[in-house]
């Protein structure tokens, strides 16, 4: 977990936190409470250690001197036990209240609501996270994952919680990369994957979207590299991810093929984009705006070094100002992050449900349509019952073109009166409409809006 030595640096931190919110900028905290320095039974004496063993780590039943290694790094939080549960409340309290951070992201977040026995959302910790005077107005955000016994627990927090959403991650990035039989579960994920957060009750906002994240690839690297690199760590290439979706497109990393970077760059937009027209909380990894790369490393935990460095002398400006386009369309269109699920509820004013997926001809997908279809359009319709409302656009349709091949796609006409309008792109120009047609090349989207 953060910690400072000294009362100017706490200082210092508390005037950063009021710098960002001055500029309307929440602060979220990566926090680790699921295990400590220590190590195994090796390890030396960091934090809790030799205090009470019992109380602040899990142990074996059979060998109580020996921890449970539910975390990779030799030791586990005891999140059964009431003196490490109020220790993780008393911290975090702290830093909501003395510093003003906004929230929390918990690493292998599964281990705080692991008994002996297995995970369950209705541990005592998470629910005093949950319902903690202080804390239940932060956001908590779990990774919710570790590699202990039931450990992935993707959709299986409480409610008020979101938590990373690495069937999110995995989708975009085969069915961007070509790969077949992506279609329904781009649909899914498009839609704010409520066949995971729903059944709970919980909406949109629980899935964080995300394609890269702090581990594995940059998103210029997962369009550079097919394998890992990384040599540099010195574990012979043996450590990182290995199921990364990546494509180099022809060429493992650099090159000064024009046609190859050209492909690279669009995909790093068609994956941008599709993070910002998503139901749910979009996440972007730091650099990936500007087309940061760590030269193939996607397990760089141990290089502060130019590998993960951000080298502000080399910014994409030009693609950086594209993704700053596509974040303030998001921001304009409350249609593209909606505090509910649709599910085709008829809109009366227009005669079209609210939300649709259609094929690049305009009719409806049905059936086994959705197992050879590529190419789609999702067709959102603005109804009373939109919250926030949308202010001026009745209708919003976004067309994604995986395939090498240019595509026609043709939009439905949802009122009397009133127009389609482009409103974003990943090609270098703009697509152009003819009566209600429009071609996307290959592996390109296009986002377009029905003004009144």
């Amino acid at each position: 977990m953060p910690r400072f030595a000294t009362a100017a640096p706490l200082d210092e931190f508390r005037h950063l936190v009021d710098r960002l919110h001055d500029a309307n900028i929440e602060v979220i905290l990566d926090v680790v409470y699921n295990h400590t320095a220590e190590g195994d039974v090796r390890g030396p004496t960091l934090s809790w250690r030799g205090i009470d063993n019992l109380a602040y780590y899990r142990v074996l039943p059979e060998n109580r001197d020996h921890y449970v290694n539910d975390t990779g790094t030799g030791n586990t939080l005891n999140a059964d036990h009431p003196v490490a549960r109020q220790m993780v409340i008393d911290s975090l309290r702290y830093w909501a209240t003395t510093f003003g951070v906004d929230g929390f992201r918990f690493a292998l977040a599964p281990i705080l609501g692991r008994h002996f026995t297995g995970f369950s959302a209705q541990h005592p910790l998470l629910e005093q996270m949950t319902h903690d005077g202080v804390l239940r107005h932060c956001k908590l955000i779990a990774e919710p994952w570790d590699i202990g016994p039931g450990g992935y627990q993707l959709g299986g927090f409480p409610k008020g919680w979101a938590e990373w959403n690495d069937r999110y991650r995995d989708t975009v990035r085969q069915y961007w990369r070509g790969d077949e039989r992506q279609t329904p579960a781009m649909a899914r994920r498009l839609h704010g994957s409520a066949d995971i957060f729903e059944p709970a009750g919980r909406t949109p906002f629980a899935s964080v979207n995300f394609v890269p994240a702090h581990d594995g690839f940059t998103l210029n690297d997962l369009v550079s590299y097919e394998r890992p690199h990384n040599e540099a760590n010195g574990e012979n290439n043996l450590d990182g991810h290995r199921h990364n979706y990546s494509s180099n497109y022809g060429v493992e990393g650099d090159t000064d093929d024009d046609t190859i970077l050209s492909v690279r760059r669009k995909q790093r937009l068609n994956m941008l984009a599709t993070l910002l027209v998503s139901q749910g909380t979009p996440m972007i990894l730091g650099g990936d705006e500007f087309g940061r790369t760590q030269q193939g490393n996607n397990n760089a935990y141990a290089q502060d070094n130019d590998t993960t460095w951000f080298d502000w002398e080399s910014v994409d400006s030009k693609f950086l100002t594209r993704v700053r386009d596509l974040i303030a369309l998001r921001n304009s269109t409350p249609l593209l992050r909606q505090q509910h699920f649709r599910h085709g509820r008829s809109s009366n004013e227009t005669g079209f449900r609210n939300i649709e997926w259609l094929s690049p001809e305009g009719s409806e997908l049905q059936g086994l349509d959705w197992h050879h279809a590529q190419a789609i359009t999702m067709l959102l319709i603005a109804t009373d019952n939109d919250a926030p409302p949308s202010p001026d656009h009745r209708g919003v349709a976004v067309s994604f073109n995986p395939t090498e091949k240019p595509v026609s796609f043709t939009l439905p006409a949802i009122a009397e009166r009133g127009d389609w309008i482009v409103g974003g792109y990943t090609e270098a120009e703009p697509p152009t409409f003819k009566a209600r047609e429009w071609v996307l090349p290959g592996q390109s989207l296009a986002i377009a809006r029905w003004f009144d």
